[in-house]
């Protein structure tokens, strides 16, 4: 292999990671809240208003971690509406998720355009306001010394933001807590048999509102990823579509953790090649339009889902809320 060849392999792998963070986190996220059996349509609008409040408070503050904390809060509040409406008053789960992601994409814009006054955007982080890249240690010795894994090692796994080792920390800690706590069988059962909890003396509503809360903060993680560490502020409806492709990552994981991780790295390294396919001419077929490009990881997407996945199983009381008998 030769060393132009390896590397543009570790650019393509290097985009593939950063484009594959936020999916990562809403996928984490979507998993926590319906292995609990709260669907959730709104990590879309959750990591949206996280990316807004975590740019504004970046910007206001001049610290990346204080944005990442007010990114966090933000979409921990959006996700508590959502548990209030969904478990307290058992409302509709997707009408509740769609109403969120309608009130963050609105929020965020009406919000930046009055305090800013451009169009919805937030000013440009400079400095400190925006999480630098982490150069892990030996990462330089590796890539003068080691030419192969070096490279890959000092392109692809060092050199990214703290919110990117952030995400792929937590897909640990949830396949570990999922799998082998008490807690993180308790969220499954509630999720299977929430009567079964409950006769154990076991409060489903308080361990729903635990996953949801839980869901909200890594939509937090990403929505703040995507302004604070991805780009230089947010834009309007910067998560273009994530929220849906991570909750489509979990339908094709069937609700696995390191699953749900392989589906959203898929979908980023789609979007990593589609980005290079730009403005390249193809034998027999000429220049390819962007707007196809850009379409390609969506369209991979649904052929996925609807045909390589077989049957997908959810939790058997997803969506459906819990009334305690008397």
């Amino acid at each position: 292999m030769t060393m132009d060849l390896l590397q543009l392999i570790a650019l393509v792998l290097d985009s593939t990671i950063r484009l594959s963070i936020p999916l990562i986190c809403a996928a984490m996220a979507g998993l926590w809240s319906e292995k609990a059996g709260v669907v959730d349509i709104g990590l879309e609008g959750k990591m949206l208003i996280a990316a807004f409040a975590s740019a504004v408070a970046a910007f206001v503050t001049g610290s990346a971690w204080v944005g990442l904390s007010a990114g966090i809060l933000a979409s921990l509040v959006l996700a508590l509406v959502h548990g209030f409406a969904a478990i307290t008053w058992r409302g509709n789960q997707i009408v509740s998720g769609v109403a969120i992601n309608m009130l963050a994409a609105g929020l965020a814009v009406i919000l930046g355009n009055a305090w800013y006054g451009q169009g919805g955007r937030t000013p440009s982080l400079e400095g400190a306001a925006r999480f630098g890249d982490i150069t892990l240690p030996f990462a330089g010795w590796m890539r003068e010394n080691l030419q192969g894994l070096g490279l890959i090692y000092h392109e692809v796994v060092s050199g990214h933001a703290a919110p990117a080792y952030l995400a792929f920390f937590c897909v640990l800690v949830t396949a570990l807590v999922l799998k082998r706590t008490r807690f993180g069988l308790r969220i499954r059962a509630v999720g299977e048999n929430p009567a079964a909890v409950d006769t154990a003396g076991i409060s489903v509503t308080r361990l729903r509102y635990g996953a949801v809360a839980i869901s909200g903060v890594l939509c937090g993680i990403g929505g703040t990823y995507l302004a604070v560490a991805q780009s230089a502020g947010f834009l309007p409806h910067m998560t273009a579509g994530r929220g849906f492709i991570a909750l489509a990552a979990v339908i094709f994981a069937n609700w696995r953790p390191w699953p749900a991780l392989g589906a959203c790295l898929l979908f980023g390294l789609l979007e990593a090649i589609a980005i290079r396919l730009q403005g390249v001419t193809l034998p027999g077929i000429g220049l390819v339009p962007v707007e196809a490009i850009q379409a390609l990881p969506f369209i991979i997407t649904i052929v996925l889902l609807a045909g390589f996945i077989g049957k997908a199983t959810p939790p058997r009381a997803s969506g459906l809320p819990y009334v305690k008998e008397r």
